[in-house]
């Protein structure tokens, strides 16, 4: 087996979103997504331990903290992520490569990793969902959100250094070749589709933009239009509809008893 080297997000883009990630609307939005997806299938679970694999700022475990009285170690390979963590009252942080966890087997209900295996170049990811599958306990659940389809990558991409990006049928498969029973897997950020083809496909292209952050605040209006899509998105979501492209994915898996 070839040996594991560090991978990870700009720390620029960490810092731009540790500044933003609490009102801006793509981040609210996703959150509402995610709230819609846990709903359907954490209720009634014990959650007592759960894992994020590539925590980031720490924000979202912070959010899931007050929904849930759970256990909630934070993992990440940057040291830069860990340390906003910190500021923002997480205890229980771990710096690792995420390929290697440094956790026993069985020891988690729920892990989630949002927006990482993005950053591993391809096939990496294998790797990491066998090391979920061994650390979650029989009925354990994994959630995992990543960028989807290559015709949408960007000067945002090349920023945040994203190295791969997936479709429906591939991140399953590689999913279920990891032991997991896939539960669910949609689509989201549908609605903005358009906007985003026509933004990274012709706007980009022509006049020639550098590689850049994609966090950036909007004016009010078009924030709030964008973020209502998101929220329409969330209530289908949570009414059992799949979407059938987008601009992320999200998974739920269960690894069997």
């Amino acid at each position: 087996m070839p040996p594991i080297t560090a991978s990870g997000m700009n720390p620029a883009e960490l810092i731009n979103i540790a500044q933003n990630e609490r009102d801006h609307w793509w981040y609210r939005g996703m959150r509402s997504i995610l709230s819609a997806l846990l709903e359907r299938y954490v209720q009634g679970r014990r959650m007592n331990y759960v894992l994020e694999a590539g925590c980031g700022t720490g924000y979202t475990a912070q959010w899931l903290q007050a929904l849930w009285s759970s256990h909630i170690v934070l993992a990440d390979i940057e040291s830069l992520a860990l340390t906003i963590a910190r500021g923002l009252g997480a205890s229980r942080l771990v710096q690792t490569d995420i390929r290697q966890l440094p956790f026993a087997s069985a020891q988690f209900e729920l892990i989630l990793c949002l927006d990482v295996l993005v950053h591993l170049p391809p096939g990496e990811e294998d790797r990491c969902l066998s090391e979920f599958f061994r650390a979650l306990k029989p009925g354990g659940l994994a959630v995992i959100r990543v960028a989807a389809l290559n015709a949408l990558r960007s000067r945002h991409s090349e920023f945040v250094d994203e190295k791969q990006r997936f479709t429906r049928k591939r991140l399953m498969r590689s999913t279920a070749e990891a032991g997991f029973r896939v539960l669910r897997c949609t689509y989201a950020n549908c609605l903005l589709l358009p906007v985003a083809l026509a933004k990274f496909r012709i706007w980009e292209r022509l006049v020639r933009t550098p590689p850049a952050s994609g966090v950036e605040q909007l004016p009010r209006p078009l924030a709030a239009l964008f973020y209502f899509c998101l929220a329409v998105e969330a209530r289908w979501i949570r009414s059992g509809l799949d979407l059938p492209l987008g601009q992320s994915l999200l998974l739920i898996a269960e690894k069997p008893n």
